[in-house]
């Protein structure tokens, strides 16, 4: 991994009137079959699209240019299939309950969603899930023009007590590219003495995951001369898993994940904690070789724009 000034650099019912609708001047909603699933959604603005599946989830299968490479790992054994008993890595970006265990953070996302119609995407929401009481959702709010999305990460407690977790998204990566993303601020020796950030790692892997905590949380994703970006505003002074992590990735030989977590919080009977991406695509992201001034030269750029964006 690489980083920021790249020295600095080392997530059932379907409340549709008609099949396609238009939700904003220049954001449209369509009905349509996606990989043998009867039930999805396309949202696009001309510039970019995006499918959220109906028959599971909720989950975000496919975010590209109109016509362009899916940046989403698919598992193509996965695809058109629900129902299924244990829970399905199937590929795109899902949300889910930290710290990990291996029942309540992998319980199945098998059945179909309700999905409601919104003036810039949608909302996929899950039924409350039986074995834990949770309701997960996601919102998409594409801008009108350009390749600028908005994504919630949203997990309710339907339970009848008190729960502590923290919403985590986490995006699956087709294979064959390269992850970046970026450390708080560098600083000198002597005059920086102090510890600024963690990096974590994991007892299963050599390396394959890690950890890490940023003020400024993003990674970027590069492919085929695209890039993918994703980034979040941590919260200083809060509690974070994993001792202290805003942003995870994990990789093997088949895709590579780039999470995002939010702080823990306790979740009261009948609210909700959310974790809010913003995400983009660009194109022309060759990189000439692999170094920080490469690095620097194409993201940076990039970043910046996302930055003007936001602040506007």
């Amino acid at each position: 991994m690489r980083g920021y000034m790249l020295r600095k650099i080392l997530v059932v019912g379907f409340l549709l009137c008609v099949a396609a609708m238009r939700a904003d001047a220049t954001v449209r909603v369509e009905k349509t079959g996606y990989k043998g699933w009867a039930n999805c959604y396309r949202i696009t603005n001309g510039d970019v699209e995006l499918i959220v599946t109906g028959d599971v989830g909720p989950r975000i299968m496919r975010f590209g240019f109109v016509g362009g490479q899916n940046l989403f790992k698919e598992f193509a054994e996965q695809l058109g299939k629900s129902g299924e008993k244990e829970f399905q890595l199937r590929g795109g970006d899902r949300v889910w309950k930290a710290p990990e265990d291996p029942v309540a953070t992998w319980a199945p996302d098998n059945v179909p969603v309700e999905i409601q119609v919104t003036a810039t995407g949608v909302i996929a929401r899950e039924p409350v899930e039986p074995l834990t009481q949770l309701q997960k959702e996601i919102e998409i709010r594409l801008a009108p023009a350009g390749t600028e999305v908005r994504v919630f990460h949203r997990i309710t407690n339907h339970s009848l007590f008190p729960l502590e977790f923290a919403p985590w998204a986490l995006t699956m990566m087709a294979p064959g590219g390269m992850a970046v993303s970026g450390f708080p601020p560098r600083g000198t020796h002597p005059k920086n003495l102090e510890a600024t950030n963690p990096l974590v790692m994991w007892a299963y892997t050599n390396l394959a995951k890690i950890g890490m905590f940023n003020k400024d949380t993003w990674a970027a994703y590069l492919l085929n001369g695209e890039a993918f970006i994703k980034r979040t505003k941590a919260e200083p002074g809060q509690h974070y898993t994993d001792f202290g992590c805003s942003f995870e990735t994990f990789t093997n030989n088949e895709f590579l994940e780039m999470e995002t977590l939010g702080p823990m919080t306790k979740v009261t009977p009948g609210a909700t904690v959310e974790l809010v991406e913003d995400w983009a695509l660009f194109r022309k992201a060759e990189l000439g070789q692999v170094s920080d001034e490469e690095l620097d030269r194409v993201l940076l750029p990039f970043l910046a724009a996302m930055e003007k964006d936001a602040a506007n």
